[in-house]
């Protein structure tokens, strides 16, 4: 009984946070001071556990929490009256959350070694007892430490990047690009809808999904990101949000790799689809790490792994790169699927103009008041 009860407060725990950060989220309180970013607890209603964290930490650790638990908001929020506190889920996610900070506080010096995800791994009810035996197992001549041994091997990161970096033009074509204007298909399951991406020096881009009810935009303007749709007010980017608008907004990303790093390390290679790749991970000051996956034969970059920072753990996001043509004198992917613990898409690109004049007021945010 006591373990049952323990399983759900796991699980409604996880909720509950979520529910937490979005209660909140509906009411800020009072004026606002430009030069003291608010708390958490100050910018949204009722925030108990999570009150001192930054307030756009709140948002992405909520959906560190959906995507732990594999549950939306109404799991524990109350839907249009998110401060509420009337269900149980929202009350064991306080008690989960706190949980969870004493034991990486008690046994691991502080460090987040345990998080929502530990536990109940996309499941609203954490699994206690280990699977049976789904297959086989296949013995191999040579134990796991010799194979880690022996993937671990590789070229030196920094062969790597140059390699790529060649495999596309080479920097000084890639330098030479100014602007970018693709038009093409983003594909979610079945269906298929118009995309137009325009990207210009320095660090500016934004996305146009067609949909049938109205475009749907995201905007980086080399400093701030918003996102729009159809019928709802702007919403501004915040932490995680910026770092990958920033990256996906760069143009120059391949002949930046040598000095985005502080240190890489080689973790040997792993097959994708038909490819083998060497795997590269990249330390970066202040920011989550990166996961490149680069072609052996070819040198071309076929995945990028990249995460959120969010309060609860990190959140990631792989996309892989695929069709690679020539545009403009540099070899781009004109694919790539991007996946995300909530769900994936893919973007097919049918037409690529480069250097073309693109006018700096289109990635500016639009004067409506962003959304709260």
């Amino acid at each position: 009984m006591i373990r049952k009860v323990w399983l759900l407060a796991a699980a409604v725990a996880v909720c509950a946070v979520c529910a937490i950060a979005i209660d909140s989220a509906k009411a800020q309180s009072g004026a606002q001071t430009p030069m003291a970013p608010k708390t958490a607890g100050e910018a949204f209603k009722n925030v108990q556990v999570l009150k001192d964290i930054p307030a756009d930490g709140l948002i992405p650790a909520m959906q560190f929490i959906t995507a732990s638990l594999g549950k939306e908001c109404e799991f524990c929020h109350v839907q249009g009256a998110f401060e509420k506190d009337d269900k149980q889920p929202k009350k064991t996610a306080r008690a989960m959350m706190e949980m969870m900070f004493a034991i990486n506080k008690d046994n691991f010096h502080g460090y987040r070694e345990v998080t929502c995800y530990t536990c109940h791994r996309g499941s609203a009810d954490p699994v206690g007892t280990p699977l049976v035996m789904a297959t086989e197992m296949k013995l191999e001549s040579e134990t796991e430490t010799e194979t880690e041994e022996r993937s671990a091997s590789g070229p030196p990161a920094d062969e790597l990047f140059e390699k790529y970096l060649k495999a596309i033009g080479g920097a000084g074509a890639v330098e030479k690009i100014s602007s970018r204007v693709m038009k093409g298909t983003i594909t979610f399951g079945d269906r298929n809808i118009p995309i137009d991406i325009y990207a210009k020096e320095p660090d500016k881009r934004i996305s146009i999904t067609h949909t049938p009810d109205g475009d749907s935009i995201t905007a980086f303007d080399g400093h701030e990101g918003w996102l729009g749709a159809a019928k709802r007010p702007v919403r501004e980017m915040h932490g995680p949000d910026i770092d990958a608008a920033a990256m996906d907004a760069d143009l120059h990303f391949p002949a930046h790799l040598k000095e985005m790093f502080t240190k890489t390390e080689v973790r040997g290679t792993e097959k994708i689809d038909d490819s083998e790749t060497v795997v590269v991970v990249g330390q970066r000051e202040g920011k989550p790490p990166l996961r490149l996956y680069f072609d052996e034969k070819s040198g071309l970059l076929v995945r990028l792994v990249r995460f959120g920072e969010t309060p609860l753990g990190r959140l990631p996001t792989q996309i892989d790169y695929a069709d690679y043509r020539e545009a403009g004198g540099v070899k781009i992917p004109y694919r790539w699927t991007l996946a995300r613990p909530g769900g994936r898409f893919t973007i097919q690109v049918s037409e690529v103009m480069e250097n073309v004049p693109v006018d700096d007021a289109k990635f500016q945010k639009p004067a409506a008041e962003a959304s709260k």
